[in-house]
């Protein structure tokens, strides 16, 4: 794949590439049980995998979602709301800013709901067309492809790659690679520095950074994040999505054979063979696929999509490109591979019947549930009270008698203001027969702070028989914007 703008690998003259295609033998797996008793291994060797370049509908569209994502993964984290930043974690004050929101823990059921909607809609789109995560917008991908973006500006396309990698060493070789890691690493670590800036305020963490005052935990996770990702991105790649990725191993349990997947037309392709542009394949007893292996060069996890589904396959299309980009050179129909479900490809269905079969009552339950999660999420969140309030009793004195002959309990209130202005909060309480509280006075909090507040509750000695009563502490704010009402105990001794 190439950045927009770029230009694609270009493609060798059709016969003989499928000539030589045919001619070149196939790579051989040795399996366990046949490998040599001296070889020492068990299993075959990693072979680096050097996609090939290509362009197209769905390349465009990767290199959209990548500009996307990174433009809000690296972009939140400097745009201002009001006098702060926008979206911050700040785990040591135990608040969280999203844009007007201010959330404490005890909002933890938003955080609940968001990931039940996440799992749903995980479910909804493996249900409709397969691995659409893992293709477009997961970050594995997306750092992937910069990183192979990288490679390619600074080694060439896939042919001077593998040259270089297995050539002899050379100041060439040297200066290419260097540069091309020092690239990777200043990424990298810039994805690190960006990820810690969600958590702390990124401004202050760039200021301490240049001047090397950073708390060791920052310092620990920009490196962790960081090398992480050169690691991921620049080495790992597709074992990623192999070995190591968990949702490869459980998408089978999501398909179904109305699915749109990655699908090569086995009826229309085969036998393959390699004939020559404009003559009549179908009189050679062959299919329309001629074998130029286009479609397992540009795969980045290297696979070959005509041997059908398999798990390693991110859904990605790029060798719907590759191949319809070789059907044009044959003047034959594009769609040798597509989107398609296994049910309309047995069937040969038109694009009404298959999106008739999409819409199943499967995708439409995912549908329906998430659709009322999302909106009841939303609506839970504009209706949200601004204000929480903490009731704790002072356990050093349960119950006393204070100066006029009044039975008094003393309490702790955490008062959290969740609004972005300072407010002023009156205090009443009710639930026993002449309680009354001090101080009286507004308690004053400043935005997005969180005040305790020591209070008094007296009743009249007698007014309520030996026991625990229910009390109720009423939070009003001064403007009556919020109003919250806890429960508490009070005490009247024996």
């Amino acid at each position: 794949m190439t950045a927009p703008g770029g230009a694609p690998e270009p493609l060798p003259p059709t016969a003989p590439a499928a000539a030589a295609a045919a001619a070149r033998p196939a790579r051989k797996v040795i399996p366990i049980a046949a490998a040599p008793a001296d070889s020492g291994a068990l299993y075959e060797a990693h072979k680096k995998v050097y996609p090939r370049s290509v362009q197209g509908l769905f390349a465009r569209w990767r290199w959209a979602m990548v500009f996307l994502t990174q433009l809000v993964f690296y972009g939140l984290p400097w745009l201002e709301w009001g006098q702060r930043q926008s979206v911050l974690f700040d785990l040591g004050a135990r608040r969280f800013y999203i844009f007007g929101l201010v959330l404490y823990p005890q909002d933890l059921i938003y955080l609940t709901g968001l990931l039940v909607i996440s799992a749903l809609a995980l479910f909804l789109f493996t249900a409709v067309a397969g691995r659409l995560w893992c293709g477009y917008t997961c970050p594995q991908t997306v750092y992937t492809e910069i990183f192979l973006w990288v490679e390619h500006r600074i080694e060439g396309n896939r042919i001077a790659r593998i040259r270089l990698d297995e050539g002899a060493f050379s100041m060439e070789k040297l200066v290419k690679k260097s540069f091309k890691h020092i690239v990777w690493l200043g990424i990298a670590l810039w994805t690190g520095f960006t990820f810690v800036g969600y958590f702390t305020p990124i401004r202050d963490l760039g200021m301490a950074f240049l001047q090397t005052q950073m708390g060791s935990w920052e310092v620990f996770w920009v490196f962790f994040y960081g090398f992480a990702t050169y690691g991921n991105a620049g080495f790992m790649r597709e074992q990623v999505c192999k070995y190591m990725c968990p949702y490869a191993r459980f998408q089978g349990a999501m398909f179904d054979r109305d699915t749109l997947i990655v699908s090569y037309d086995e009826q229309r392709g085969e036998p393959r063979g390699v004939r020559a542009r404009g003559s009549d394949a179908r009189a050679q007893g062959l299919g329309d696929c001629i074998d130029c292996t286009l479609c397992v060069q540009v795969c980045p996890t290297d696979i070959d999509i005509r041997q059908g589904l398999q798990y390693e396959c991110i859904g990605c299309g790029l060798c719907i490109d590759a191949c319809d980009t070789v059907m044009d050179r044959m003047a034959l129909p594009r769609g040798l591979i597509r989107y398609a479900t296994q049910n309309s490809m047995a069937g040969r269905w038109s694009p009404r019947q298959v999106l008739r079969r999409v819409l199943r009552p499967r995708v439409l339950a995912y549908s329906g549930v998430m659709v009322l999660l999302t909106v009841g999420l939303l609506v839970s969140l504009v209706v949200r009270t601004p204000l929480k309030v903490d009731v704790v009793r002072d356990r050093g004195a349960l119950a006393r008698i204070a100066e006029g002959g009044q039975l008094e309990n003393v309490y702790r209130l955490q008062i959290m203001n969740a609004t972005e202005q300072t407010q002023h909060y009156r205090i009443a309480a009710h639930g026993l027969a002449g309680v009354s509280v001090s101080p009286e006075e507004p308690v004053e909090v400043a935005p997005a702070e969180s005040r305790g507040v020591a209070v008094r509750l007296q009743i009249p000695y007698g007014s309520a028989p030996a026991g625990s009563h229910t009390v109720y502490f009423d939070v009003r704010s001064a403007d009556g914007s919020a109003q919250v009402s806890e429960k508490a105990a009070f005490l009247v001794p024996r």
